[in-house]
């Protein structure tokens, strides 16, 4: 009997650990990828943008999104960087382990907004809600008379109670409007590509 126990406990080890590597290495070849794109992206001019878009994004999926919407707007965009999520398996345990929390260590941890009208924020869904550091972003920064979107990218799908939470934290930081926007890519393995996921997003303007 204990025998058999050790048995399948190593199969469920073993398993575990092909998942967090199959995971990691897709995440590790989607981010060499959108880095690349990311790098022959068009150069904007922001002088005098009106908009900042503002991104999180761990396997840089949603930093294209991010691109693509600034490059529309002639925005200016900032990166989020949150350490504790870097990619490899410590780093997706830990996403795995704060998918549903609010607090992050971030950097950077403000930016002043005043000059802008318009503010997008933007991160992947973990376990169904916005990533924590976008969180920790909203918690720490002024919206006041600021329209805000959130957008997000996302394997499954997010409950609409997380973002209710999110809208009533950005309005409590001074948020005049908040709108939601975002595109499902598909399960990890089977995703649509980036120009899809560009166009899926565009196409909710119409």
């Amino acid at each position: 009997m204990i025998k058999w126990l050790f048995i399948i406990l190593a199969v469920v080890i073993l398993g575990l650990l092909s998942l967090a590597i199959w995971v990691t290495q897709t995440e590790k070849s989607q981010h060499a990828k959108n880095s690349l794109r990311l790098h022959n992206a068009e150069p904007r001019i922001t002088l005098d943008a009106k908009t900042a878009v503002v991104v999180f994004s761990r396997s840089g999926n949603t930093g294209v999104l991010a691109d693509h919407i600034a490059q529309k707007h002639n925005a200016e965009l900032f990166e989020i960087t949150a350490t504790d999520y870097e990619l490899g398996i410590p780093g997706w345990i830990a996403a795995l382990n704060d998918a549903r929390s609010n607090v992050a260590t971030i950097t950077p941890s403000n930016i002043n907004l005043e000059k802008y009208h318009t503010i997008y924020l933007g991160s992947p869904i973990w376990l169904y809600s916005p990533a924590p550091p976008i969180w920790q972003f909203a918690k720490n920064n002024d919206f006041s008379g600021k329209n805000v979107i959130l957008f997000n990218t996302f394997n499954s799908k997010f409950e609409q109670h997380f973002i209710d939470d999110f809208e009533k934290l950005v309005r409590a930081n001074g948020a005049k409007t908040f709108s939601h926007r975002y595109v499902n890519r598909g399960r990890m393995g089977s995703q649509i590509g980036s120009q899809d996921m560009l166009d899926k997003f565009d196409s909710q303007d119409n």
